[in-house]
């Protein structure tokens, strides 16, 4: 129909992952769409032009574009823009020159097989013709003569195309199971397609990739990156989710950050995931809202909150925040899902979590937590752990515990780590000031003073979160808004000793902080007095002349 050849590998793959990732259509009807669908793509791509010319095409068409618009403009952005412009055209002009070349030419050989096997079809049918009118000699004259020919040119041309093996082809004329496992990919959003080399490298450096965003907590990347792993090469239980976990630990250490970052990681999105707050279901009737209302009542053609986020999306991390704080009946729940990796939503659909990573967080024990602020040592943290792991051991019940992949207490965060995190925030601070064409130097003496004033063992990072804010954004926001700093300017940021808070400079024009309260009220150690809280602005063309606040007060 399509007019190109299915493998055996295709068909079998097409039963095989149509039974396992699609649950809501049944066979043969689904395994036989999956095969015309990678067959119709076939058969496109070798009649139109293959995806990857064609977004270089469309690229470059938009840059184009957009490059006859900037030649009218003459502004230093706009023509730095163009310069880029150009430089990107002329990559994809190199790179679309010899993709439309090799297509051209796996294009024509394509074509002359699929010729050759048409001229075989037709002469298998005129030697039918001339068998029933008994036509010996002209059976003979075919089958000996022309036959040979045509069956020596089609070997001759499949093996040139074989030749081409070697180099990356754009173009094929038969269905294998990969094609089948893209179209399944497709469909469901589960990566079932063959591993690639890119993605292998990616997979093993797991844990650097995390890393970038979550600091030290070495025992929870370990585990969540091994399930992935597991997952992705095929050995994880077929019948249980990719993983599941409790996290338990301090407040602001990374737990949330880490389920983030895994989304970010397999999506390229850290909003692709499912978040379910718990507290939210802290009454009985409030469980039904997981699976949906059952019939008769309302909102029961909507489906629940938990089973439809899964059921659209099955490849997912989903996040349940605070489960200390929902109803004992949710766990009911749960159990299912934990062990069969499926659950029965309220319409009778069964809902396949089998390639979702499932992460609970608690704050069991942050009474245990809050007594070892401040000791990053292993023993204590072996101590926090035993009595924390207790104190979830009184919580839930052992049926629901021993569902669990693993379960994982959090590291307090010492110096080093607050220090890491300080660049991280600094990092996304610079990023978003990128966007108004700013640069933000922060010295080592003013990075040690952010640190020290968000210093806080029992809170975690959160402190140094609003450290920044006060510190940095707030004053540099007031003076971004009255035109200190243009865009294109370079702020290098310095701690200074007579207000013992920070200065920001550029090209003579000089702005500081005033002292006000650095320290954050939620700290043991805040400072109080009638200029608490406030954060001034002062300005001067010139470090050597007198310094005053937003109120025109002298600072020396």
């Amino acid at each position: 129909h399509h007019g190109v050849r299915i493998t055996d590998s295709a068909l079998v793959a097409a039963a095989v992952l149509s039974n396992r990732y699609i649950t809501e259509r049944f066979l043969p009807d689904k395994a036989i769409d999956l095969v015309d669908e990678a067959a119709s793509r076939m058969r496109i791509e070798i009649d139109s032009m293959p995806t990857e010319l064609d977004e270089l095409e469309r690229r470059r068409i938009q840059l184009e574009i957009e490059r006859e618009a900037l030649r009218k403009e003459r502004d230093d952005a706009s023509k730095a823009r163009l310069d880029s412009l150009e430089r990107e055209l002329a990559e994809i002009e190199e790179s679309s020159g010899g993709l439309k070349q090799q297509w051209e030419t796996e294009k024509e050989a394509i074509g002359a097989l699929r010729q050759t096997k048409s001229e075989l079809e037709r002469l298998q049918v005129e030697m039918e013709e001339a068998e029933r009118a008994a036509d010996y000699g002209r059976v003979a004259e075919l089958r000996y003569g022309r036959q040979g020919e045509l069956q020596a040119r089609l070997r001759e041309q499949e093996a040139s195309l074989s030749a081409q093996d070697g180099t990356r082809r754009l173009l094929k004329e038969e269905v294998d199971g990969d094609d089948i496992a893209r179209i399944v990919a497709s469909w469901t959003g589960v990566p079932v397609t063959r591993l690639l080399e890119g993605e292998q490298a990616k997979l093993i450096h797991m844990e650097e990739r995390l890393h970038g965003r979550v600091v030290g907590q070495e025992e929870a990347v370990s585990a969540v990156s091994d399930a992935v792993r597991r997952a992705r090469a095929g050995l994880k239980d077929p019948r249980r989710p990719i993983g599941s976990f409790i996290f338990l630990g301090p407040t602001g250490v990374g737990k949330t950050e880490l389920a983030r970052a895994l989304a970010e990681f397999l999506f390229d999105d850290e909003s692709a995931m499912t978040r379910l707050d718990m507290s939210e279901y802290m009454e009985k009737y409030s469980v039904s809202r997981l699976i949906g209302a059952p019939p008769g009542y309302v909102g029961y053609e909507e489906g629940g909150q938990l089973t439809e986020a899964v059921r659209r999306r099955p490849y997912q991390v989903v996040l349940l925040d605070e489960i200390e704080k929902a109803h004992p009946d949710v766990f009911n729940v749960l159990l299912q899902v934990l062990d069969d990796g499926r659950l029965t939503d309220g319409q009778g659909r069964t809902v396949n979590f089998k390639d979702v990573v499932i992460i609970m967080t608690s704050s069991v024990g942050s009474q245990f937590i809050s007594g070892y602020a401040g000791r990053p040592d292993e023993a204590a943290y072996e101590q926090m752990k035993r009595q924390v792991t207790e104190s979830l051991r009184l919580q839930f019940r052992p049926e629901f515990l021993n569902r669990i992949d693993e379960v994982i207490v959090f590291h307090a965060l010492g110096d080093e780590e607050l220090a890491r995190i300080v660049d991280l925030l600094l990092a996304d601070l610079q990023r978003r000031l990128a966007d108004h064409d700013l640069v933000i130097e922060l010295t080592p003496a003013a990075r040690r003073l952010v640190a020290t004033e968000g210093h806080d063992p029992t809170f975690g990072a959160r402190p140094l979160k609003r450290s920044i804010q006060r510190l940095v954004e707030n004053p540099l926001a007031r003076a971004l808004l009255e035109g200190r700093f243009p865009p294109g300017s370079r702020i290098v940021t310095d701690a200074d000793p007579l207000s013992g808070t920070l200065l920001f400079s550029s090209d003579g024009e000089t702005v500081v902080a005033a002292a006000g309260e650095r320290r954050d009220a939620r700290s043991a150690d805040r400072e109080d007095g009638p200029d608490a809280g406030r954060v001034a602005v002062g300005t001067h063309p010139g470090a050597d002349r007198p310094r005053r606040n937003g109120d025109g007060e002298l600072l020396n």
